[in-house]
């Protein structure tokens, strides 16, 4: 569990700056079915955000992946406090602390199911490109 000193380092508008340009990130490398979790209103949260987003291929999860880390380092100049997970395994996370990033392959999706396991938090769906 992350401590509530830890998921507030960043401000509301940090919050969705770094959310936005996640989801542009995704688009930009043709993510698909890409969701938001606001998981703030949840006591036991380990993030405030969950981003979930699928790739067809490790090629494309690696792609994403880099292109996240690339965004935002370039416009917020912030860097990830890890990542984690090879593309080969289909599940890459990448952890912003306020906002976790999972990248999965469609299958490997289905199998964690992140959506039911965290039904409770505040789902946003965006529309493939």
């Amino acid at each position: 569990m992350t401590s509530s000193s830890t998921k507030d380092n960043l401000s509301t508008a940090e919050k969705q700056d770094i959310n936005e340009l996640i989801i542009q990130s995704i688009s930009e490398m043709k993510g698909l079915k890409v969701l938001q979790l606001d998981m703030r209103s949840l006591e036991e949260s380990p993030a405030d955000f969950f981003i979930i987003c699928e790739g067809t291929s490790s090629t494309q999860l690696r792609a994403i992946r880099d292109n996240i880390r690339e965004q935002v380092k370039l416009e917020l100049e912030t860097i990830p406090y890890g990542s984690e997970g090879l593309d080969s395994t289909g599940w890459v996370l990448v952890d912003y602390i306020n906002t976790v990033v999972h990248i999965f392959h469609p299958e490997t999706r289905l199998f964690y199911d992140l959506e039911e396991l965290w039904n409770d938090a505040e789902m946003t769906m965006f529309p493939d490109n």
